[in-house]
């Protein structure tokens, strides 16, 4: 699995190739029960040594979501098959098994030779250099060797034509000596006729045949041929058998045929390239009687399996306390109520802390955390403690690298980088930036500055936008102005922004909302309809407004009235946009949270006050609100607290009943309350 390790080892000579059991994953039946089938083995794994780590891993409670692992090998072939808890992710379960057993292993590679009896670590290049070196020495010596053998058999046959061309005179010479050392002696002092030896050596020099350190005074010369002890030897050695025509032939056709090699491997002597010539087809005959097919595949894919690799997709609620604690905890551990319930407990907080932030997000995205000092770090949403709805989590300065006195003013989840997609920023003094989200797509250990602030302003609130939408920015007065995207340009990352809404004195941006693009497309104004704006107020009312009640203005005004804020609502603690279908949590600063569906909030008008949303006990006020979507839970919550809720539910029922009383009096504002011009941003 993948070839960063083989690259290194070719380019160091030292590396790791991580090598991976074959598996595939089969369904075990209509209710998605999973199983994973292992076929192949890495090498040297033993079957089951591994099961049986596997089983200690699933008892000793290491490894979780597998219920049973059995053996189905036959003769067909291997097959391990690990069943799945229902509903457990397939891939995580596996890449758990890649990590904590032998279905991956590593094998490391270490590319030591010796050269000139030294032992040395080769990169691939020098491999391939030394190993020609040596192949060049090889055929070198080889060929030498073939050479000397080859004019050695030359020159014998070169003798023995001679004896063929005089074998009358050769017999007598023989019959007449004492001895064959007589007889021998007598050969080398004669000139003999060379007969059919000037015919044999008409291919070339009569030195291709001639050995090394044979003297001058031997083979063809001027009166003749003079025979040397070794060729005298053959003769006195020959058999009458090869007195024969057809001997003779044979020793002639043999003789034409040495000397053709013998011209050819002093070629490969000569010629550099012809010997590179013989190496490569020597290496391709090689090839071809002993490669067969890759028996290992190699594939592209991460060999180090990181943290987020064990970690399940799923959205989790993030919840950031007002001092800087921060947790995870699954949406399924907060099921729906109706409007005016009394909630959950979400955190339980130390004295004067609350809960400031809250927001949905799956485990594999990447918060950018923004900074009361303009700066961005980057946190895994996994990498938050998963704690109970009563714990307060962890603090932030313990996840990031915060300095002093610098603290988290704004936090946005992010699942990919796009080059068409922007990050826009708001400050509580109603000042607007927006900055391309490439810039932001390099972590760095230190954070990176995102925006330049003045003293006394935070951020407040960071949205992704796709560059053509509507921008909504909200005051703590429950004003808002509503302005296309394009009125403010992009800007680098260290520049300051631009004015987003005027704002009255003592009053901050509490929100900032991105709205669809209004673009004249089929479906854009059916989604349009289909979504609203929710508003709440501190003192636990809310409602929602329609988008198109909101009109397009130029960005920098004061804005139109989007609730009003008398006695009863308090200043408006956060806006957001909902759908049909959706959910809202709304969360206080005692740590309670409740979940409800948007449709138990009604839709008025701009200029109205809102119904109660949430029930606060004395001195508990809401701190903010955010959307989530549709919920597959049960419509209620947990038995134990069932009892408790139906009472509040009751509580907030009666309240509900005056505040809809004051909502018909909204609805018709008194002179003292008169509407403000729409258009008097």
């Amino acid at each position: 699995v993948g070839t960063a390790g083989i690259k290194e080892a070719y380019q160091t000579g030292r590396g790791r190739a991580y090598v991976r059991c074959r598996t595939h994953i089969e369904e075990r039946d209509k209710s998605g029960r999973e199983s994973i089938v292992v076929t192949e083995l890495p090498y040297q794994v033993n079957k089951a040594r591994l099961m049986e780590k596997i089983a200690d891993l699933v008892k000793n409670k290491n490894l979780d979501g597998i219920t049973a692992i059995r053996d189905e090998s036959d003769k067909d072939g291997m097959r391990m098959v690990i069943e799945l808890r229902r509903g457990e992710p397939s891939e995580v379960v596996l890449n758990h098994l890649y990590k904590q057993t032998q279905m991956q292993t590593v094998f490391g590679l270490n590319m030591v030779a010796l050269e000139n009896n030294q032992p040395r670590l080769f990169n691939l290049k020098d491999m391939l250099s030394a190993f020609l070196r040596h192949r060049r020495e090889v055929v070198t010596r080889r060929t030498i060797y073939e050479l000397k053998k080859l004019r050695g058999r030359a020159h014998l046959l070169e003798g023995l034509a001679v004896a063929l061309a005089n074998i009358d005179e050769v017999i007598a010479m023989i019959k007449a000596a004492q001895s064959p050392a007589e007889a021998k002696q007598a050969m080398l002092e004669r000139t003999w006729s060379p007969g059919i030896v000037e015919a044999m050596l008409e291919r070339g020099d009569t030195k291709l045949s001639r050995p090394d350190g044979l003297a001058d005074s031997y083979g063809l010369c001027a009166g003749g041929y003079q025979l040397s002890p070794d060729q005298a030897q053959a003769i006195l050695e020959l058999r009458l058998h090869r007195l024969t025509g057809l001997e003779q032939e044979k020793i002639r056709s043999e003789y034409v045929e040495i000397i053709d090699t013998i011209v050819d491997l002093l070629e490969i002597l000569q010629d550099p390239q012809r010997l590179v010539t013989v190496i490569k087809d020597e290496m391709l005959e090689t090839k071809a009687q002993f490669g067969d097919q890759r028996r290992t595949e190699i594939t592209e894919g991460a060999v180090d399996i990181s943290m987020q690799d064990l970690i399940a997709a799923e959205d989790v609620v993030v919840t950031i306390s007002h001092t800087g604690y921060a947790k995870a905890q699954p949406v399924t551990d907060y099921r729906a109520q109706r409007r005016g319930g009394r909630g959950k407990m979400a955190t339980k907080n130390k004295e004067e802390d609350f809960v400031s932030r809250m927001f949905v997000a799956n485990t594999h995205d990447t918060l950018l955390c923004f900074s009361s000092t303009g700066k961005v770090y980057w946190l895994k949403v996994f990498q938050l403690p998963v704690a109970s709805r009563s714990a307060r989590g962890k603090p932030l300065v313990n996840l990031l690298p915060l300095a002093n006195d610098e603290k988290i003013t704004a936090v946005l989840p992010v699942r990919e980088y796009r080059d068409d997609q922007y990050i826009v920023m708001a400050t509580a003094n109603g000042t607007l930036k927006k900055s391309a989200l490439m810039d932001y797509s390099r972590p760095r250990a230190g954070g990176i500055i995102a925006l330049n602030l003045v003293e006394g302003d935070e951020l407040i609130k960071v949205c992704l936008t796709e560059g053509n939408q509507h921008i909504m920015l909200v005051s703590s007065s429950g004003k808002a102005v509503r302005f296309d995207e394009s009125d403010a340009r992009p800007l680098g990352r260290t520049a300051r922004g631009v004015r987003g809404i005027r704002l009255a004195q003592g009053h901050r941006v509490i929100s900032m909302i991105i709205l669809p693009s209004n673009q004249p497309a089929a479906d854009a104004d059916q989604d349009m309809t289909e979504q609203s704006l929710l508003f709440c107020t501190e003192n636990g009312y809310g409602k929602r407004t329609r988008i198109d009640d909101f009109p397009v203005h130029k960005r920098g005004g004061q804005g139109v009235i989007a609730i009003k804020t008398l006695d009863r609502n308090g200043d408006v603690v956060n806006a957001c946009m909902v759908g049909e279908g959706d959910e809202v949590m709304m969360i206080t600063d005692g740590g309670v949270l409740i979940r409800t569906r948007s449709e138990e909030i009604s839709i008025q008008g701009r200029n109205t006050q809102g119904v109660r949303v949430i029930a606060l006990s004395e001195k508990e006020n809401l701190v903010t609100v955010d959307r989530v979507d549709e919920a597959e839970s049960d419509e209620l919550i947990d038995d134990d607290v069932a009892e408790g809720e139906a009472e509040a539910e009751g509580a907030g029922n009666k309240l509900e009943g005056s505040a809809d009383s004051e909502e018909s009096t909204a609805d018709n504002p008194t002179e003292n309350e008169p509407e403000p011009d729409p258009n008097d941003g």
